[in-house]
């Protein structure tokens, strides 16, 4: 008996473990919306379509599954646009499906027409997907969909597109059924003289990124500290992937890095050994040449940018760097695992709480957060000064509960990307640190988070302005244009008109309170914190 092509998509979707899809209605994939109302798996409206995607981007984060996000045609689609770059910085599997009004009626006058009569939303999604294609008829739906969830979840993985028109959503074909296709190990043939080029080092230093998150390698970056007593700095995304008090982690490096891993680049490191990041500008800003190591041996699943960020000879494994990692380990015949004669170092902290003027000061800000939420606490960092405070303060008690993107770094990700981890992982306190820039963007997902009881937690640093933007140009240009709001935004009104219990905070029992309360709350808190509108964000290394 045939089903419906939308049909066949939501019973795919639920036997690969997705239990919500998350996007805004249109005629074009009302279809789909009906199909799915049928079959029971939830929809989440979204407030906006970039918010589903970030939402869809959480989910597939905290579940080891597909996020989906659902748009109708033309604009539903170009606003999920950011959303699907900043999954494709994430490496992460979101499957962005669109609508187009008929196929049937393609090339005559269409309203948000998605095709290349109108806004070609498969050329738009191309360059921020893995795979972006039109289904023009439901018989090529099968194979259309089994190359999209092969380019999601294999080797490097990221998001897909997918274009459905309204009429093809509706047509019956012959049922088929797919299978998730069997991870593979991608095992590097250049780990012997990897190993070589580690053992023969004198002064080897350990520099962690994002893709450790990515791979979840965090037990093989351990292990191989330990093993060889190297001392470990992480980037700015990769924060989060190393306990602080691992013996010899000297903290971050880059924007809202520590002097003391400054200073250890400065003392005669002669082999970098750089795993899951690709050495962006965000990463290397204050990397002088007196830093410069003698070698670098890079670990990364993509060689694109291996190699030529410095001028440096580079050694690369290319392929996941668990799998990689977990082999060069192997080798080693010491089965034994020895002390190291690493030291638990304690960087420096911020120990000032208020500034001049009265404010709190966001540095001591996040060490109260710390102080207050449990060590299994996810938080996601949002783009701006509030976050890199926390990734050279914030404490890590324990690996993978911090996720920071240092690269495409879309403003009010974090906020739909909260509410996404928690919907997918509601026993562990899931905790959004934003600001009021942020906010601003995407903060009526608020609403979405109270209308689902979703409890996350919302730290919204508010200095009425875009302050990394605000102290970077005066910092680089001398003076500051168009980034101060000449009307600030009063979040705890905002987010108590969304419906959420919010808490204005300007001293450290403030926030302790509202901390206490957000952990034991039903549904999101919002905690609007005061800080310093002059203080200094440690991201001035960056020209």
């Amino acid at each position: 008996m045939k089903k419906t092509v939308a049909n066949l998509l939501i019973e795919h979707l639920r036997k690969f473990g997705v239990q919500y899809v998350y996007g805004i209605p249109g005629k074009p994939i009302v279809p789909l919306i009906l199909e799915m109302d049928r079959c029971e798996m939830p929809f989440i409206l979204a407030r906006h379509e970039a918010g589903a995607g970030f939402m869809a981007s959480g989910y597939a984060l905290q579940n080891n599954t597909f996020g989906v996000a659902l748009g109708t045609s033309g604009p539903g689609g170009t606003n999920m646009l950011t959303a699907a770059g900043q999954a494709m910085a994430f490496h992460l599997p979101v499957i962005f499906i669109t609508g187009h009004p008929s196929i049937k009626e393609t090339g005559t006058a269409l309203g948000q027409d998605s095709t290349l009569f109108g806004t070609d939303l498969v050329k738009m999604f191309e360059p921020v997907t893995r795979f972006s294609a039109r289904v023009e008829r439901g018989d090529l739906f099968p194979i259309y969909f089994q190359h999209a969830i092969e380019k999601a979840i294999s080797g490097n993985r990221g998001p897909v597109h997918l274009s459905i028109p309204s009429d093809v959503l509706l047509e019956e074909i012959e049922p088929f059924d797919l299978e998730l296709p069997k991870p593979y190990t991608m095992v590097s043939n250049r780990l012997d003289e990897a190993l070589s080029v580690i053992e023969k080092a004198n002064s080897p230093l350990l520099f962690v990124g994002k893709g450790v998150h990515l791979s979840h390698a965090y037990e093989e970056i351990k292990e191989l500290s330990i093993r060889f007593d190297i001392p470990i700095i992480t980037t700015p995304g990769g924060k989060g992937a190393v306990r602080t008090d691992h013996p010899g982690y000297l903290g971050p490096f880059g924007l809202g890095g520590t002097k003391e891993a400054a200073a250890y680049l400065k003392s005669g490191v002669d082999l970098l050994i750089v795993v899951g990041t690709k050495l962006s500008d965000m990463t290397l800003a204050g990397f002088s040449s007196d830093m410069y190591p003698k070698q670098i041996l890079q670990f990364d699943i993509d060689p694109t940018f291996v190699g030529k960020s410095l001028p440096i000879p580079t050694f690369s494994v290319i392929g996941d760097a668990k799998d990689n990692l977990k082999a060069l380990l192997a080798k080693i015949q010491e089965v034994v695992k020895k002390e190291s004669a690493l030291q638990p170092i304690t960087y420096e902290k911020s120990q000032d709480v208020y500034s001049s003027k009265g404010y709190i000061l966001a540095s001591k800000a996040v060490q109260v957060l710390r102080e207050q939420l449990p060590p299994e606490t996810v938080v996601f960092g949002d783009d701006g000064s509030h976050s890199f405070y926390a990734i050279q303060q914030f404490d890590i008690q324990q690996e993978g509960t911090f996720y920071f993107d240092d690269v495409f770094g879309s403003m009010g990700n974090g906020i739909g990307f909260s509410i996404g981890a928690k919907m997918a992982n509601p026993e562990t306190p899931i905790v959004c640190l934003t600001g009021d820039g942020c906010t601003l963007m995407f903060g009526t997902e608020i609403s979405t988070a109270v209308c689902h009881n979703v409890q996350v937690i919302f730290v919204v640093f508010n200095n009425g302005r875009l302050d990394m933007v605000d102290k970077g140009m005066r910092h680089n240009v001398g003076r500051a244009v168009g980034t101060v709001y000449e009307v600030g935004v009063d979040v705890q009104l905002f987010a108590e008109s969304l419906g959420a219990t919010s808490f204005k905070c300007r001293k450290e029992e403030d926030i302790e309170k509202a901390i206490v309360f957000g952990l034991q709350n039903q549904g999101p808190t919002v905690l609007e914190v005061i800080v310093d509108p002059d203080e200094v964000p440690p991201t001035m290394s960056r020209g």
